[in-house]
């Protein structure tokens, strides 16, 4: 089974950048879809991308949509998500998540592998 150890976070300022990792291990990568989910300080973990095995399909949430990027390198056994134009409201915890099957999926109990989480603080 894949194992996730995800990277990349900090603390930035408003309408700053940030390019999150998410490196693989074990299992096959290329077999899975990835996506990146967030959980901010007393709300629900939400669906933030998701991406495709071959990486050639990506689904995002509306509330990211034009300002992040997911991306993969199968080569490389890594998912990425760019974060431009950072709000306020993105601070949460990061974490990326696979599953077998369609990547067309936004609920977190559809995917059954899980990375530990990185901080994303975005200050004023």
């Amino acid at each position: 089974q894949v194992q996730l150890v995800e990277s990349g976070g900090g603390l930035v300022q408003a309408g700053d950048s940030l390019r999150l990792f998410c490196a693989a291990s074990g299992g096959s990568f290329s077999s899975v879809a990835m996506a990146w989910f967030r959980q901010a300080p007393g709300k629900e973990r939400e669906f933030v991308a998701s991406i495709s095995r071959n990486g050639y399909s990506t689904y995002y949430a509306d509330s990211v949509k034009g300002r992040f990027t997911i991306s993969r390198d199968n080569a490389e056994n890594t998912v990425y998500l760019q974060l431009d134009s950072l709000k306020l409201e993105d601070t949460a915890v990061y974490y990326c998540a696979a599953k077998e099957g369609t990547f067309y999926s936004t609920g977190p109990t559809a995917y059954n592998v899980w990375g530990q989480g990185t901080q994303v603080t975005v200050s004023s």
